[in-house]
């Protein structure tokens, strides 16, 4: 693939929690932060989506109303969001984090003009709280945002590494695609990000790529267009 100007990255909440599966690794996060920062001094702008699941899983709660599950887990994506910043700029990156909803002076409230305005300042932009409504998961706020800042790629770290025809972590021979089509991820339910995200990328031409996040410089190798894992293309208008 081509080296892109614009690339939204989604990171795993649960592959930053590191061995421990909960809250923080402050190793893992810091890895990471060293792999973006020689793309983004070399001037390719990054937006950056992080699930919520190493603090919250709302869909797996039965005991509370769905709506407010949700709500737990967009707030869970701000705290990794402002943590992972955080790291960032001890790294000697600029950030800032946006949100689709108020969060007093912790973010600052998501328009499509500000945050490209970051981007002119060479900023890595973070976007937080999924899309602000409930029944919405990461996965469609990450391509939501994709399509809205026109980026050209959205970059999918993930503890699998590329997509499979089925599970590999219970089918040993599960076959890796290099490349497979939108199409195909939506007609055969391969589960690269979920059904509405999917639909989204399809009908907005948004190409995807997976790959795994443990594995050596993944993120700085995509962010040049060296894909270790899968390239999700987009069907022919």
């Amino acid at each position: 693939m081509e080296k892109a100007r614009r690339v939204l990255l989604k990171l795993s909440g649960e592959a930053l929690a590191g061995p421990a599966g909960k809250g923080f690794d402050e190793a893992t996060v810091k890895a990471v932060a060293k792999q973006v920062k020689p793309s983004a001094e070399e001037g390719i702008e990054i937006g950056v989506v992080i699930g919520g699941g190493n603090f919250w899983r709302g869909r797996s709660s039965n005991a509370i109303d769905r709506p407010k599950a949700d709500q737990i887990g967009m707030l869970a994506t701000v705290m990794n969001c402002i943590y992972v910043s955080e790291i960032f700029r001890s790294e000697g990156m600029d950030t800032e984090i946006f949100t689709p909803f108020a969060c007093g002076t912790m973010t600052k409230l998501f328009s499509k003009d500000a945050a490209n305005q970051c981007f002119r300042e060479g900023k890595v932009v973070f976007f937080a709280g999924g899309t602000g409504h409930p029944y919405f998961s990461t996965d469609t706020g990450i391509v939501l945002r994709a399509i809205e800042m026109e980026a050209d790629l959205i970059l999918l770290a993930k503890a699998v590494d590329g997509v499979y025809d089925s599970d590999p972590r219970t089918n040993p021979d599960a076959k890796k695609y290099d490349t497979v089509s939108i199409g195909e991820v939506i007609e055969k339910k391969l589960a690269v990000v979920d059904l509405t995200a999917s639909i989204m990328c399809m009908e907005n031409h948004m190409p995807m790529a997976v790959f795994g996040l443990g594995e050596k410089d993944s993120i700085g190798k995509a962010m040049k267009g060296d894909i270790t894992g899968t390239v999700v293309t987009v069907d022919d208008k």
